[in-house]
């Protein structure tokens, strides 16, 4: 049997078309935490298959500027293609258009800006994204609560799955979003203000806490383990292992998964499809084109990981780190 990389090569006239000259990026904020670490290991596993180039850059931090610096010199070097999470359309746009401009492929992966040039998203549904968190938030809140989001407004995929949350709580009106929190890339601000929110009584208490990013559902859970605070509810974002390990120990009730090292696998292939197959102009409409051959966005998938099942996610992860 074939194996998918093998199978694509068939498919697209054979490997021999690419070279190591052929270079690929991939531009990104918070490079550091685990999630991005996933998605650089599809990105490299791709290349690796492909026999092509590739580069990522950005911060390890949550830094725009320093993402835009990223993507400047990503597109100054004139690459085959750009795979790039929109931290903050109105800082980065100027660029992708840049990039288009020069006739740079562009896809968006986990976080899209669709207003702007990019071909097409690879990444999540974050609306529904939200909507599943919402749904298990209300079922264990029994449709009443005073609930916190930990996040960073202005990240559009952030955005949308606090819209998702929202539109679940809107026929729950029991259900009262007390503050959205700007943790600012740094997850410490989370446990400083899950502290200062656990100090809450009465009709002010905050009954469940919510994180929309990756970094913060650790620190949340440690803030409530410290006080000992096991009447919270507290609902994660993503799969890393201390996501699960605290599921499993029961501080996190659930957390929604996505799918990082797909995004990164089927981004550069993505890419690699369209330099070796060039639409008439990149800089064309795609998204109002009926007869477009790209997709307006490429669904990753998500799941909700609880008790019930999170057992078969620590194993896939274990089995993938001996890969």
């Amino acid at each position: 049997m074939l194996s998918l990389p093998a199978a694509l090569c068939l498919f697209a006239t054979g490997c021999e078309r690419h070279a190591k000259s052929e270079t690929y990026y991939l531009i990104a904020n918070n490079l550091g935490v685990p999630y991005w670490k996933t998605v650089v290991s599809g990105f490299d596993r791709a290349a690796t298959a492909y026999g092509v180039t590739d580069q990522v850059d950005g911060p390890n931090n949550y830094d725009v500027q320093a993402e835009l610096q990223a993507l400047t010199k990503a597109v100054a070097a004139k690459p085959a293609g750009i795979l790039i999470s929109v931290s903050d359309p109105v800082v980065l746009e100027p660029q992708i258009d840049s990039a288009i401009e020069a006739g740079i492929p562009v896809v968006t992966v986990d976080s899209d800006a669709p207003g702007i040039h990019r071909l097409f998203f690879v990444g999540t549904n974050n609306l529904e994204a939200g909507r599943l968190g919402g749904q298990r938030a209300v079922e264990k809140l029994g449709d009443k609560g005073n609930v916190v989001f930990f996040s960073m407004p202005g990240q559009p995929n952030l955005d949308e799955r606090l819209k998702g949350y929202q539109d679940v709580f809107s026929a729950h009106p029991g259900v009262k979003v007390i503050d959205v929190i700007n943790i600012k890339g740094d997850s410490g601000n989370a446990f400083d203000r899950a502290q200062q929110y656990l100090a809450e009584t009465g009709p002010k208490k905050i009954d469940a806490f919510i994180c929309l990013e990756s970094s913060s559902a650790k620190d949340v859970a440690e803030a409530l383990k410290r006080q000992n605070a096991t009447d919270r509810l507290l609902i994660a974002m993503d799969v890393d292992q201390d996501t699960l390990n605290l599921i499993k120990a029961g501080v996190i009730e659930a957390t929604v998964a996505q799918k990082p090292y797909t995004m990164g696998y089927y981004g550069l292939i993505s890419l690699d499809e369209v330099h070796h197959y060039p639409p008439k102009s990149l800089q064309a409409d795609f998204s109002s084109d009926s007869f477009s051959p790209y997709p307006e966005f490429v669904d990753t998938g998500t799941a909700l990981v609880d008790k019930s099942n999170v057992d078969s996610y620590i194993r896939s992860a274990a089995e993938a780190q001996k890969k």
